[in-house]
């Protein structure tokens, strides 16, 4: 078994679930990969299975029974994986906005330099957004501006979704604490990671926009992500037992 991780949580990506499985596998690290699949109604667990022949003791697959959250999706996978030997573990989109050529970057990062977390920032170097419409740019660029305000974490990516956990970060959180679903899901983790202590790094990424399937993004998830800054900082204030 490998020691590190891809997890790739789905709803209805049929067009790139395959494509994405195949990507992943071809890199000389090994990657293991869970798909963690929300019943999606194109049939996307059907492809993982049929592909589970192709890759046994490589590729996963949990299928649950509806569109839970994403961030419910990247706890299951966690807990899944903190039950096995692995020591990184990778969040990734199934739809290529996540290049899987800079996993080995971001495994490395941390493997061989140490870090607890290696984040693929957006906004290290600028704006690296390809093919995303100016308003929906200039409100995730403001948002991790807004992170950093309230929770003084010097991250320019904080809503970043493609990132290599090492295993006592996981460990070291209470995941059945977690509390929030959607953006801000990806905020908490890594506040909670800063709060504890753990060894962050930021990695220059070029995030390009789905070509293929539906975006499930909505301005409800931007919401909870306000709310949930202000929330999570009072939290590490007042709430100790959260973290």
């Amino acid at each position: 078994m490998s020691d590190v991780l891809v997890i790739i949580p789905t709803y209805n990506e049929i067009e790139n679930i395959a494509n994405i499985i195949e990507k992943v596998m071809s890199y000389p690290d090994n990657f293991d990969v869970l798909v963690i699949d929300d019943n999606s109604p194109d049939g996307t667990a059907s492809v993982v299975k049929e592909m589970q022949k192709t890759y046994p003791g490589r590729l996963f697959l949990e299928e649950r029974t509806g569109k839970q959250g994403l961030g419910t999706a990247y706890i299951h996978g966690f807990k899944w994986a903190l039950q096995r030997d692995y020591g990184y573990i990778i969040e990734m989109d199934a739809d290529f906005s996540h290049n899987p050529d800079d996993l080995t970057r971001l495994y490395h990062n941390s493997k061989d330099k140490g870090f607890d977390l290696s984040i693929g920032s957006r906004y290290i170097t600028g704006v690296n957004v390809v093919n995303w419409p100016m308003g929906r740019v200039l409100l995730s660029y403001f948002a991790s501006a807004y992170v950093r305000l309230v929770t003084r974490m010097k991250l320019r990516d904080a809503t970043a979704g493609f990132v290599c956990y090492r295993r006592r970060v996981l460990e070291g959180i209470n995941l059945d604490n977690i509390e929030f679903k959607g953006y801000a899901f990806q905020i908490e983790m890594k506040f909670k990671s800063h709060v504890k202590g753990f060894k962050i790094s930021e990695l220059p990424i070029i995030f390009i926009n789905r070509q293929l399937g539906t975006s499930k993004m909505n301005t409800s998830i931007f919401g909870e992500a306000v709310f949930g800054v202000l929330k999570l900082k009072l939290d590490s204030w007042f709430s100790k037992s959260k973290f």
